[in-house]
């Protein structure tokens, strides 16, 4: 592999492209072309898109995502935990010339199954910046992961992402509000009955109730939620792990404040990380080791 070298975060919605030299982002470009949105175009035909002028003709691209799903460009095999962290950059997938998918991970247990894409690749850079033997990934689906020195050795999922945007969107609980405005106090609120109350089915149809019985401000229903769903996930996972576990959060910063604000509340303390800090250390040290 030449010194350049083109990173790929390829999901379901989007699509985000790093021309590298070496560690040196020359560019970058995001595309709305995620594996769902191809619009009839084939992935080679997007990547070409995406990449123009970036000399794709002798530049290596490495891809990590959904572009790896049954969905996506190639189903590209999941790699079992316990995996090893060297393991996931060894055991890359061709799909084109000089252009490779990284393997997602699974867990296929009878009292576990899970998977995952992408966030393997923000694994592998969360251990090199912020060593940790509990990693939290807030997003859409929100990664709980145990780790040791050399392994992912196990990792759970929990909706509230995907469940926040479907209540507000598609249930009673959202329908007739107002446009919503930020608000911390109603953030906190629903944080503090989450908590409290991690048993979250029932609380949910109260959330309609209280603004319709203007306990609640309509447009502050998005916050009150996503504390009461956050507050829910954290205090029903957090039982799972060691007290003594160093916790590593790795999302946006402005996810990763609502994540600490509930740690906060039960007294855990713990680091941050941004996702694409993480994912951009990940992907270069996979296209380094190819290199070497």
């Amino acid at each position: 592999m030449t010194s350049r070298y083109i990173a790929i975060d390829w999901g379901s919605t989007n699509l985000r492209a790093w021309h590298y030299q070496g560690d040196e982002c020359l560019d970058s470009r995001q595309s709305e072309a995620g594996v769902t949105r191809l619009n009839g175009r084939t992935f080679e035909a997007v990547l070409a898109e995406v990449t123009q002028g970036w000399d794709r003709e002798n530049t290596p691209v490495i891809m990590a995502g959904m572009v790896g799903s049954n969905a996506g460009w190639q189903s590209v095999p999941y790699l079992p935990c316990p995996a090893r962290f060297a393991d996931i950059g060894q055991q890359l997938t061709a799909v084109a010339d000089k252009v490779w998918i990284i393997p997602g991970l699974c867990v296929d247990r009878d009292d576990n199954h899970n998977v995952m894409r992408g966030e393997e690749t923000q694994l592998l850079g969360a251990r090199a910046l912020h060593p940790s033997s509990l990693y939290v990934m807030p997003g859409t689906h929100c990664k709980w992961v145990q780790t040791d020195d050399e392994r992912v050795c196990d990792f759970r999922t929990v909706m509230t992402g995907e469940l926040h945007h479907v209540l507000l969107n598609h249930t009673l609980v959202g329908a007739g509000l107002l446009d919503q405005v930020a608000s911390p106090d109603a953030f906190d609120a629903g944080l503090t009955r989450g908590l409290a109350s991690p048993d979250l089915l029932p609380s949910l149809f109260e959330v309609r109730a209280a603004h319709v019985l203007n306990a609640l401000p309509r447009e502050q229903v998005s916050d009150f939620l996503s504390g009461l769903l956050i507050g829910s996930e954290v205090t029903s996972m957090v039982t799972r792990y060691d007290p003594q576990q160093t916790i590593t959060l790795v999302a946006s910063p402005s996810l990763s404040a609502r994540y600490q604000r509930a740690f906060e509340h039960i007294g855990r303390s713990t680091q941050t990380l941004s996702g694409d800090v993480a994912f951009q250390a990940g992907i270069r040290s996979i296209a380094h080791a190819v290199a070497n």
